[in-house]
């Protein structure tokens, strides 16, 4: 069966794609993928290793474990925000839009999340870095690798954005 994108994107009021919900969203998803993978899958840092709190004690571990569980928490309410602003936007109407729009957005979420902890934790407060179980003079790369990941994830996410708006009727594109 073939939808009518026009009737169904207008029917509630041609409501617009919450990019908002899908940038919550990836940077929830940002952040968890850097404390799951990061700092408990492969251990290459946790949240103050570089301030420090090496973890190289029980004392030190149980403090980086506690930042470590504040900051998934924080990612959690990234995720919770993203859920509720596509809820509203959703609830009640039958809508169409691009699945660009929902990718770029989370894309978009997710490099700037990578760009601002890598720049705030990494760089400026030094708090950790990427991959500390490398030699020390290799953290740079790692930490630019990080960046570099980031800012490709905005740039490829915008572009997705505006494809999908392009596809989505009723979108500014």
């Amino acid at each position: 069966m073939d939808i009518d994108r026009t009737t169904v994107s207008t029917q509630g009021g041609g409501r617009r794609f919450p990019t908002g919900a899908g940038i919550f969203f990836g940077l929830g998803l940002g952040g968890f993928f850097d404390g799951i993978v990061l700092h408990q899958i492969l251990q290459w840092h946790h949240m103050v290793t570089s301030a420090g709190y090496p973890p190289d004690s029980v004392e030190n571990l149980e403090f980086n474990t506690l930042l470590d569980g504040l900051f998934h928490a924080t990612t959690y309410v990234f995720v919770a925000v993203g859920l509720l602003l596509l809820w509203r936007a959703a609830h009640g109407t039958h809508l169409w839009w691009s699945g660009k729009m929902l990718l770029g957005s989370l894309l978009i979420g997710f490099g700037l999340f990578n760009l601002v902890e890598g720049v705030i934790n990494h760089q400026i407060l030094g708090l950790h870095h990427v991959n500390e179980t490398a030699p020390r003079e290799h953290w740079i790369y790692w930490d630019m690798g990080f960046l570099a990941w980031g800012a490709s994830m905005l740039l490829g996410g915008w572009l997705l954005l505006r494809a999908g708006r392009r596809a989505s009727p009723g979108e500014p594109a």
